[in-house]
């Protein structure tokens, strides 16, 4: 039985990708230093280990568990924290990643999967965007999730550890943190069930691709097999608006009047994926559709709120 490491493996994608890893037979270790993890998510079928990703003792775990695989999803991903403290954003995703591709290589490993971001596009070109399209990234955030992406590639150059990089849409699901970046389904969820109007910014016509967690999971899981030192796409393919997405919510939840607010410097009018890649290579494709999702994540939320 091969044994993979997930950092990250308390958050909201982390844990999702550990209880499936778990539920197909593989051993999985987590590390995760609980910043914005919960220690409730945790797989008590999985070896916890509390430590952080730029922490040089990372190395001794690697030791211990001799892990195959690796899938990297521990990140600072907040937009907004990363413009206001940079330092604070590469120290955790830059530093922090090359920790851990050192780890892989004193240890051994045969693969990482890594978690990447729609934010290393910048704005869009064209739509849907493919993997061809250009890297721009306006944010640091972006920035460092890029940067780490190219320390991949070098490392798998230089020293032949494989690697697979997954670029997220906005992913959605049970289990996300509410001031989580791509959280406006959990946003408008919990003003919903508190009674309260959800705060729309500008006029709702922005348009996003909404990918449901456990299909990312099973993106991340057929990466260790699969597409290796690739880069894939991870969405739906499917454009939808802020404001039908709100309409759809409040079929399944109940009908409410949304707060107009001044749009959000910087934020991107249309984004959505070309998947085809993903599709024919991975052989992955979305199984939860945004009507679908959305009940899932819904039904989990209401053991919060009501």
């Amino acid at each position: 039985m091969c044994t993979v490491l997930v950092t990250g493996g308390a958050g909201f994608i982390g844990s999702n990708i550990v209880d499936l890893l778990l539920s197909n037979g593989y051993r999985v270790a987590v590390v995760d230093n609980l910043s914005t993890g919960n220690m409730n998510n945790v797989n008590k079928n999985s070896a916890f280990y509390n430590v952080d990703i730029t922490d040089l003792k990372l190395c001794k775990i690697f030791e211990i568990e001799r892990p195959t695989y690796v899938i990297h999803a521990a990140a600072q991903i907040n937009v907004e924290k990363s413009m206001q403290d940079p330092v604070l954003d590469a120290n955790i995703n830059i530093i922090g990643s090359i920790n851990i591709l050192e780890c892989c290589r004193k240890a051994g490993v045969r693969k990482i999967i890594y978690s990447s971001t729609a934010a290393v596009y910048g704005n869009p070109l064209y739509l849907g965007i493919d993997e061809k399209h250009e890297l721009n990234p306006i944010s640091f955030y972006g920035m460092s999730k890029y940067l780490t992406e190219r320390y991949m590639q070098l490392f798998s150059d230089l020293y032949g550890l494989k690697y697979t990089i997954l670029r997220y849409s906005n992913v959605y699901g049970m289990r996300q943190n509410f001031n989580g970046e791509g959280g406006v389904i959990q946003s408008f969820i919990r003003y919903m069930f508190k009674g309260e109007k959800p705060m729309i910014f500008g006029n709702g016509n922005q348009t996003r691709d909404f990918i449901y967690v456990d299909d990312v999971a099973r993106a991340n899981m057929l990466a260790l097999k699969k597409g290796d030192n690739d880069i894939f796409n991870i969405g739906t393919g499917i454009e939808v608006s802020i404001i039908d997405l709100f309409k759809s919510l409040g079929k399944i939840i109940g009908d409410c009047t949304p707060l107009y607010m001044p749009q959000k410097k910087g934020d991107i009018t249309h984004c959505y994926f070309n998947i085809k890649k993903s599709t024919e290579i991975l052989d992955w494709e979305p199984e939860y559709m945004l009507k679908e999702g959305l009940k899932k994540t819904i039904q989990w939320y209401k053991k919060i709120f009501i």
